[in-house]
């Protein structure tokens, strides 16, 4: 019987990502700070910056502001696009407030 295809090996001088992508689907992605970054990654990282009650105070949704809990904001955010969106946002804000405060590079 035919044995399944596996999947491509890399050549050594070319990423793994090179591969596995479409043509032209890197340079589509390249400027765009969510590319790669989970709901819960944006929901933990802004949780951390801006504590639960900024959070709660900057997005006045119920599951920022009463027991709030990662998991229970990532069941309503799934749900409700308007407030991914909003979150989306935040995160957005946040990575320019910290790029904006961080020192300059040598």
């Amino acid at each position: 019987m035919n044995a399944p295809a596996s999947p491509p090996t890399p050549a050594p001088d070319k990423p793994a990502a090179d591969i596995a992508a479409p043509p032209g689907a890197r340079a589509t992605q390249a400027h765009n700070p969510l590319h790669g970054v989970t709901l819960e990654a944006m929901v933990v990282a802004l949780a951390d910056y801006f504590g639960w009650q900024g959070l709660g105070e900057r997005i006045p949704v119920r599951c920022f502001q009463s027991d709030p809990s990662v998991s229970s904001s990532l069941k309503f955010l799934r749900k409700t696009p308007w407030a991914r969106a909003k979150v989306e946002s935040l995160y957005l804000f946040m990575l320019r407030e910290q790029r904006r405060k961080a020192p300059d590079a040598p």
